[in-house]
């Protein structure tokens, strides 16, 4: 079936979120809309549900004496919650403004001041401390409203349960006050504020309007990927855009959604959900294909071996039927047999039921993307930023090429400036930084397109390939450009125990490498090599494990040009995380963070 390039739903689509929301209630009030975690259980509402809860809470707002575009925080980790909140901003015709959970005192009190925020939906106690502890420079914070009764002082701080009993003051004098004020609520009007985590600097507020969040979802539901039967599993950071636009699709498309923050859970939890489609970012495709290798490996033996011929015999399979050419009747015999014994396995790892995943905020290697094409698990590839609504390009599960980002949006326009950089034009560009004009300058070109920062290419299919970040590729003194997230994206395919490998050599006459461990997946190694309970940081220090990780850093230098090969490294001590400041809260890397943590060790490896 040939992908939808039918443009027409832009003319019709909603004129702005909260219209969205009301029209999928009235259409699909008696279904399923939310489940998510209360204890060990499920609990499940529906549409109408939903959309009872949210006019109540809406209602709250404006008794609060919310105005149109005024800022609304959420700082929260993924829950029904965060929905609830983000869905009476958008039917009370605010803003949110988004704060990551993990984001500190400082940074929190930074965010919140910059967007005027008049009113804070803070998830819990810790999150309140943050802005207890900077109250003196929030003056126009008015009510903080907690996810968790507990926080409640009854003044300052009041609950979920008594702003929805506000609302139903306001609403017994304003019965229509929800539909008239979404009525009123322009297209180009301010929607979110998303403060990008940024791998320099202070966050900066990204101007989302209306109608990019729902071209977004209408953009989704023309290309016929999702319908109303779908399950979704949301996990990611609704601080983030990524988790945000999953949520516009939703309510163009009226698939249920289990929602559930917790990372440490999502294998569990899919398994429990058995959903038919999640969005991810690839460290957790690249964890879950290293945890399948490396116990296949502790297994040893025929498992082992069966378990490699199955990728073998697969991976023959998806190339022949990829080129269009017929399997032979034995290669096919083999794959039915593989698939009853291996593949079906890797698959209910997952739920049994997925559809499709979506990557995105980072590149997916694409051996990783292979291999679980392989195992009959379809990772799509999508791209795009915080400044275009999140979603630019995306693979369609009837048309899609492995190491693209896929077609553009119906909609929208792509192209590749002269220097190679990714430019992109559509109803989803934002409308600049949040009192920044200058970085709004520089971020859009003089005729109006968006400047990504990113290299790509477009094949002579229309698919767009991302090739780096303009700012992260460096030239060697030998006058050589190495390109560090395709030598990094090699190793992450070859070696099952990393985590993070990154790549210098910026005006210096060879290439180096950081490397760190997967704590898990190296616990897991020092079990089986006599090694376990040793903590991580003598792991990383022993003989065997560099002598194991050298073994790979020699694999993956037989692949590469002979000047972007990896002549030193050094493992680090700790593994990458938010919390440390090296990973942003969608777990990207903090390049120069990094760099500038490890400056000595770097220089020490050119002494």
């Amino acid at each position: 079936m040939p992908v939808s390039h039918d443009t027409s739903f832009v003319e019709t689509m909603p004129q702005n979120v909260a219209i969205q929301f009301l029209d999928r209630v009235a259409a699909s009030g008696p279904r399923e809309a939310f489940r998510f975690p209360r204890g060990e259980a499920w609990e499940s509402v529906t549409w109408a549900q939903t959309g009872e809860r949210v006019r109540r809470l809406a209602a709250g707002l404006l008794s609060l004496g919310l105005e149109p575009e005024q800022r609304v925080g959420i700082a929260s980790s993924t829950r029904y919650e965060w929905i609830l909140a983000d869905l009476a901003v958008m039917c009370a015709a605010g803003a949110t403004t988004t704060v990551y959970p993990s984001t500190g005192a400082e940074d929190t009190s930074y965010i919140v001041g910059d967007a005027d925020c008049r009113i804070v939906f803070a998830e819990d106690a810790a999150q309140l401390e943050k802005l207890q502890s900077h109250r003196a420079d929030l003056p126009n914070l008015g009510k903080v409203i907690t996810f968790e009764d507990s926080a409640a002082d009854g003044d300052w701080v009041i609950t979920m349960d008594a702003l929805a009993e506000l609302g139903d003051s306001y609403l017994a004098d304003h019965p229509d006050a929800i539909e008239a004020v979404s009525k009123e609520i322009r297209p180009d009007q301010l929607a979110t504020l998303i403060y990008t985590s940024g791998t320099t600097g202070r966050p900066k507020g990204v101007r989302t309007l209306h109608k990019a969040w729902v071209f977004e979802g209408e953009a989704i539901k023309a290309q016929n990927i999702l319908g109303e039967d779908d399950l979704q599993f949301l996990w990611l950071p609704m601080a983030h855009s990524f988790g945000k636009v999953l949520l516009s699709t939703q309510l163009a498309c009226g698939f249920a959604t289990a929602i559930d923050g917790r990372v440490e859970k999502i294998v569990d939890n899919l398994g429990v959900v058995k959903p038919t489609f999640m969005g991810a970012a690839p460290r957790i495709f690249e964890k879950a294909h290293a945890r399948i290798v490396t116990m296949q490996a502790a297994e040893g033996g025929a498992k082992e071996k069966i378990f490699k011929k199955a990728f073998e015999v697969g991976t023959k399979v998806d190339e022949l039927t990829m080129a269009g050419k017929s399997v032979p009747l034995p290669l096919k015999v083999q794959h039915r047999l593989f698939d009853k014994l291996v593949f079906s396995k890797v698959r209910d790892r997952f739920g049994g039921r997925v559809k499709f995943f979506i990557s995105g905020s980072a590149a997916l290697n694409a051996e990783i993307a292979q291999w679980f094409h392989a195992a009959g698990i379809l990772i799509l590839e999508g791209y795009g930023m915080t400044e275009n609504a999140a979603g630019a390009t995306v693979n369609h599960p009837d048309q899609y090429k492995i190491g693209t980002v896929g077609l553009p949006f119906p909609g929208t326009e792509v192209r590749i400036a002269e220097d190679g950089e990714v430019q992109l034009k559509g109803p989803h560009i934002m409308a600049g930084y949040h009192n920044r004009d200058e970085a709004t300058a520089e971020a859009m070109t003089d005729d109006g397109w968006l400047r990504t920062g990113d290299k790509g290419e477009i094949d002579a299919d229309g698919y767009l390939k991302i090739t780096g970040r303009i700012k992260e590729l460096f030239k060697t003194s030998g006058g050589k450009y190495i390109a560090p997230p395709a030598i990094e994206a090699k190793f992450k395919a070859i070696c099952p125990y990393v985590s993070q490998f990154m790549v210098f050599g910026a005006e210096r006459n060879f290439v180096v490498a950081l490397i760190t461990l997967d704590p898990d997946a190296i616990a897991g190694w020092a079990a089986e090599n006599g090694m376990e309970g040793t903590s991580y940081t003598d792991l990383v220090r022993s003989d065997k494990v560099r002598a194991m990780v050298a073994d790979y850093v020699d694999e993956l230098n037989g692949q590469l040009n002979r000047w972007e090969t990896i002549k030193k490294w050094e493992l680090l001590d700790h593994d990458l995380t938010i919390e440390s400041g090296e990973l942003t809260p969608s777990l990207k890397v903090k390049r120069a963070v990094v760099e500038s943590n490890n400056k000595d060790l770097i220089d020490s490896f050119y002494g």
